[in-house]
């Protein structure tokens, strides 16, 4: 799109509960005093102050998505800013809402966002999918945490395999208290196996529809990589196309070395583990 077809310049600032909005003319001169918007009401703001000639920046947080689904019809432009790299280049010992929102628009109107890939709404999808059985894995672990602190703390004998078996708890000389901290862990940890047996049968059907079958069906074929693994790897990638070389999408994993050149000195280092978070490109 051409700079020529923009008349102002409009950076989005996302809190919890309000966003700060702001815009600039090309000559970097107010045309949109910074103000907060409710979140509760940005809906009905952006539809009568949006329009056709804007371009429109949005700092990547948790609910940039549906702010981006929100503005991004109503305008010429958006661009999404990784919010590590914006912090890097602007860095500023002075931080207020207005100053977060010129240093946005000046990124913007020269042209120097360091832009995110906009994920379509099926690649969101699976990684929410992806991300909430994360979450039950952990909360998952914790309950075995708490239980095999239980055995510890009363030097118990577990047999392999028993931690989730009621019948050998309810044989334990436990105290009232603990026992009924057991039961409802054990009722907590069968219904996170539930939710996460109910997860993992939609991503089994995911894998072989049609958005997701081609490319999981040839990354089933590699070695190591289960249901779980390949779906994992196919939500954080989206459309591999976006990558312009296999460098590119090594840096995207974390998984390039590192490397130290500086005169005579050349040293090669282990891998950056520096991946999606701090890759302007996601």
């Amino acid at each position: 799109m051409n700079s020529k077809d923009i008349q102002r310049y409009i950076a989005l600032d996302i809190h919890k509960e309000y966003v700060m909005v702001g815009g600039m003319n090309a000559a970097q001169e107010w045309v949109m005093h910074p103000r907060k918007v409710e979140m509760t009401r940005f809906r009905a703001w952006a539809a009568v102050n949006l329009r056709p000639g804007d371009a429109v920046v949005i700092e990547t947080t948790t609910n940039v998505w549906d702010i981006y689904d929100i503005v991004a019809p109503l305008v010429t432009r958006t661009e999404v800013a990784h919010a590590g790299a914006v912090k890097q280049i602007a860095e500023a010992r002075v931080k207020t809402d207005t100053e977060d929102i010129k240093r946005l628009l000046r990124l913007l109107i020269t042209g120097i966002v360091p832009k995110v890939w906009v994920p379509p709404a099926h690649v969101r999808e699976l990684r929410g999918l992806i991300a909430y059985r994360n979450r039950l894995v952990v909360n998952g672990a914790a309950v075995r945490n708490r239980l095999h602190s239980l055995v510890h703390r009363h030097n118990l004998q577990l047999p392999k395999g028993e931690l989730s078996n009621a019948s050998w708890w309810e044989v334990q000389s436990l105290s009232v208290l603990e026992k009924i901290q057991v039961r409802q862990e054990l009722a907590l940890l069968d219904r996170i196996e539930q939710n996460k047996a109910e997860l993992d049968e939609e991503l089994a059907k995911m894998s072989v529809g049609q958005t997701w079958g081609e490319q999981a069906t040839r990354l089933l074929q590699l070695p190591g990589l289960g249901l779980i693994a390949t779906m994992t790897v196919l939500s954080a990638i989206g459309d591999i196309r976006r990558f312009d070389s296999p460098k590119s999408l090594v840096g995207y994993a974390g998984l390039g070395a590192g490397v130290h050149d500086s005169g005579k000195e050349h040293k090669d280092k282990g891998i950056t583990k520096s991946g999606a978070r701090n890759y302007a490109g996601q």
